[in-house]
């Protein structure tokens, strides 16, 4: 009897872990939709932003900003969920000692993300809008300079 229950509690020690690790990445998989190549063209250049997922815990996506055949601006971007934290971290080439900006996700809903990292410099919050499958808009914002700041950029998917 004692190793029946034994063997019980051993069986139902592992499917909880296995749920608990399934819940755990729940945040990181609401973001799918991000995955893929963004594009905004516009007269002052071209931002692309490419996301692709490394595996159930991150994604990753290079940005650039590239006018006629100079890139204006290129940051490296990981989405990773560590426990029931989702973080985004920028590295952007020649800031910060090229080092990244981890900001922590503050709202999730089926179609939006937003990261905040009130200490920043500038930006102080990201946010990622799907308006649909293939278009989504990503906004910049917080104090820059002493005045409330923000940037927004609408993306289509390309193939």
């Amino acid at each position: 009897m004692f190793q029946k229950i034994t063997l019980i509690f051993l069986l139902l020690t592992i499917f909880s872990c296995k749920k608990s690790d399934a819940n755990e990445k729940e945040k990181i998989k609401a973001a799918n939709w991000l995955l893929g190549n963004w594009e905004n063209k516009a007269i002052d250049g071209t931002l692309t932003e490419t996301w692709r997922k490394v595996n159930d815990s991150t994604f990753q996506a290079e940005s650039y900003f590239i006018k006629e055949k100079d890139t204006l601006h290129f940051e490296s971007i990981v989405l990773q969920q560590k426990g029931e934290n989702l973080t985004y971290s920028a590295t952007v080439k020649g800031q910060n000692n090229d080092k990244p900006v981890a900001f922590k996700l503050t709202t999730a809903t089926e179609k939006q993300m937003v990261f905040e990292n009130p200490k920043h410099d500038y930006p102080q919050k990201i946010s990622y809008t799907q308006i649909t499958t293939d278009s989504l808009v990503a906004k910049i914002s917080g104090i820059q300079q002493g005045k409330p700041s923000s940037e927004q950029f609408s993306m289509k998917k390309i193939k």
